[in-house]
């Protein structure tokens, strides 16, 4: 192609593009429809020179939560004293750690969870892998990077199995990583995987090939089987582990929005929080691969101009989140004004904890007495 036209319609479809995933990420939607109640929001201390918690756990003495942040560590809240400290990081190279360029050297925590038995804290690192911490914190380390030869390139959520300390895991792709993730989107990539680890045998095991941007895990209450988001595809799945079913899939909830990670609500079902809503453009888009394809081959990124763009402060859209019941239908709507694009809700005693990629801080809401009940 000519090269000068090559480059305008670089620009061109880069703006249109850039453009897409803003509403995608701050998509509006009219609160008449919402069916939570005007929960207070209250914000909490900015963590320095970092940006967004990506997900929470808790320790088995109840602590935290505990979080993944833009600069590499895990930070823990101590509500007694009312801010954050730093607990552990993915990688020894802590030099230039604030700025988003060496987000790729630093390491980018995503799921975290703690094996409420040992009191260990697993991590998936989007470029590092799977990683191990003790108890006291500290430098984390890498206990697996690749499975069947093929390396991490962007790990992302986790569960432990109460019973024998097997984690399960999502791999979001095998051909982008966390910084190239609008490649995903435009190609309707589906090289992401699910998979298992055994601490007593140190083996990666693949249960699942060719998932749309797996995201968010969680174990049945039964261990009978796991819950999967699959990103791309809008929606949840079940992946059997036991039972006469082992080794099956079925839908088990189909999302307004492109779903991030997954927790059980202790008022019942689950929540499911949404990235971003519907997009027609990007629907288009992901239905013709071709498409998709010679946009992601431009030479200018979308995403730096997207994030030239959010650098203006547009008004935050409602970020939004689903509680499902038992049988993936909606019990519950939420919104969040403070966050815009919503990576995870977790609840825990009477507060509901969201995080964002997108913002500096945490939010926790508190839940109504009357919806504790």
């Amino acid at each position: 192609m000519y090269v000068p036209l090559k480059i305008a319609l670089s620009v061109i479809f880069s703006v249109v593009v850039a453009a897409v995933v803003g509403r995608m990420c701050t998509s509006q939607q009219s609160h008449d429809e919402l069916i939570t109640g005007q929960w207070q929001p209250e914000p909490l201390p900015e963590v320095e020179n970092a940006k967004g918690p990506e997900s929470y756990a808790y320790d088995p003495n109840g602590g935290g939560p505990y979080a993944g942040v833009s600069d590499g560590w895990i930070v823990k809240w101590v509500e007694a004293e009312r801010r954050w400290i730093d607990f552990a990081f993915s990688s020894p190279h802590r030099e230039g750690c604030g700025d988003p360029s060496m987000e790729h050297i630093c390491g980018r925590p995503l799921g975290v969870r703690f094996n409420q038995s040992s009191g260990d804290l697993y991590i998936c690192d989007a470029y590092y892998g799977l990683l191990k911490v003790g108890p006291k914190g500290g430098v984390a380390t890498v206990i697996a990077n690749q499975a069947e030869g093929i390396p991490f390139k962007f790990t992302n959520g986790l569960d432990i199995d109460p019973e024998t300390g097997i984690l399960y895991f999502t791999h979001s792709s095998s051909k982008f990583d966390r910084r190239n993730y609008i490649q995903t989107l435009l190609t309707g990539d589906a090289s992401g995987r699910l998979m298992k680890y055994d601490p007593t045998t140190k083996q990666v095991t693949v249960l699942v090939n060719n998932l749309a941007f797996p995201n968010g895990v969680l174990m049945s209450d039964d261990g009978n089987y796991i819950f999967v988001v699959e990103m791309l595809k809008k929606r949840v799945i079940k992946y059997w582990i036991k039972t006469e079913k082992v080794g099956t899939i079925e839908v088990f909830a189909r999302l307004p929005g492109a779903p991030d990670n997954i927790h059980k609500s202790p008022r019942g079902g689950y929540w499911v929080a949404i990235y971003s809503k519907n997009d027609k453009f990007m629907k288009f888009i992901q239905e013709r691969p071709a498409i998709g394809k010679f946009l992601s081959s431009l030479p200018i990124d979308p995403m730096k101009i997207y994030l030239l763009m959010s650098k203006l402060k547009l008004k935050i859209i409602p970020g939004t989140g689903v509680r499902l019941d038992e049988n993936g239908e909606v019990l519950e709507e939420f919104f969040d004004e403070k966050s815009g694009a919503l990576s995870e809700i977790m609840e825990k005693d009477g507060y509901v904890w969201v995080g964002s990629v997108n913002v500096p801080v945490a939010i926790r809401y508190k839940v109504r007495d009357d919806q504790l009940a």
